[in-house]
């Protein structure tokens, strides 16, 4: 089981696919340890978009009072 913990990107390195490539490669390597899944958990307003395009589901939403939310998600290998 891959848990993805801590992945942020500076806002001045996004938006050019380095988010998306650094994902990429930590599946492959989950896949090459022999992982045939992944979870993780973000807050609404930091990424769960980001996980979504790469093929991340969500599974689970944890809302609170002040409107943020933690969202969890799963992606099979």
């Amino acid at each position: 089981m891959l848990f993805v913990d801590l992945f942020y990107l500076p806002p001045e390195r996004r938006g050019a696919g380095l988010g998306r490539r650094i994902l990429a490669e930590a599946e492959r390597e989950a896949v090459r340890r022999g992982c045939r899944a992944g979870v993780l958990y973000t807050i609404n307003f930091q990424a769960p978009e980001f996980y979504v395009k790469s093929g991340w589901q969500v599974f689970g939403e944890v809302p609170s009072v002040d409107g943020v939310s933690s969202v969890f998600l799963s992606k099979a290998f």
